[in-house]
């Protein structure tokens, strides 16, 4: 029985950033999200780069989803991508990002991630992070260092120890992860505009107090404005549904820093 993903896509800077470096996209085939890293050049510019290169690669397979294999190999063309812009703009230098997604199969969805962006499952009402996140502060979490109710408030809170920024390594420490997939289920993939000003048991409550994905993604926009969030917020909530027989990989929404076409163009993989 195929299924397909029935999804709300949403991407705000907020009221205390001039400028949107996240991106999201959406299709019945797949979702996620890319944070430029904050503090670098360009954190905008790379997030449309792997936002554009990733959805090229899904519009051009010739299945309905791609393997784990193929999905490595996508990601890792996005990287490269990073790098022959920074060539091209040596002004870039120093541009990065992070990307966690979700992508249909039959009857599996593969998790794809780097960084400290977040993938959430819902399943018959119990919901839980599926994501670990490539961070400084989970390192000091997980040796017991600190506790987690610390974790929120630490002053080294933004540093990740993996993401996406051109180097040949980075692809080495993309994670992949393969979850069975059932009718009902439904994800959250979201920046950390959202995850470092709600707490994660509000974030899943609304996750599952909404109807539909519309519903649920408004709703944990708008609380992450009611936290006064400093950062961009973007979140993709994803409901798994039984495949429409004209759902295509091919009909894909975006939004923040990817829906603006200023940021460049998806270069030759050959160049």
């Amino acid at each position: 029985m195929p299924l397909s993903l029935v999804t709300a896509v949403r991407s705000v800077a907020g009221p205390h950033r001039s400028r949107n470096e996240d991106s999201a996209g959406a299709a019945p085939a797949f979702a996620f999200v890319a944070d430029g890293v904050g503090g670098h050049a360009g954190g905008d510019v790379a997030s449309w780069t792997v936002a554009h290169r990733v959805t090229a690669a899904l519009a051009a397979a010739d299945g309905p989803a791609l393997g784990v294999d193929e999905l490595r190999a996508a990601v890792a063309v996005a990287n490269a991508d990073l790098a022959r812009r920074v060539r091209r703009e040596p002004e870039l230098e120093g541009m990065a990002t992070t990307f966690t997604g979700v992508f249909c199969g039959a009857d599996a969805v593969r998790v794809v991630h780097i960084g400290d962006s977040r993938a959430y499952l819902l399943r018959d009402g119990d919901a839980r992070r599926v994501t670990r996140d490539d961070s400084l502060v989970q390192l000091l979490l997980e040796a017991g260092v600190i506790d987690p109710a610390e974790a929120p408030q630490h002053p080294r809170r933004n540093v990740i120890l993996h993401c996406l920024a051109g180097d040949t390594a980075d692809p080495a420490h993309v994670t992949v992860l393969e979850v069975d997939a059932r009718p009902g289920d439904r994800w959250l993939m979201a920046t950390d505009g959202l995850t470092d000003y709600l707490p994660e048991d509000r974030v899943l409550e609304l996750l599952g107090s909404a109807d539909g994905p519309d519903g649920a993604a408004d709703a944990l926009v708008e609380a992450a404005m009611d936290a006064d969030a400093w950062d961009n917020v973007s979140v993709v909530v994803a409901d798994v549904v039984v495949a429409e027989a004209s759902a295509s990989s091919r009909e894909a929404r975006l939004a923040g820093a990817a829906a603006d076409a200023s940021r460049g163009v998806v270069l030759d993989p050959t160049a």
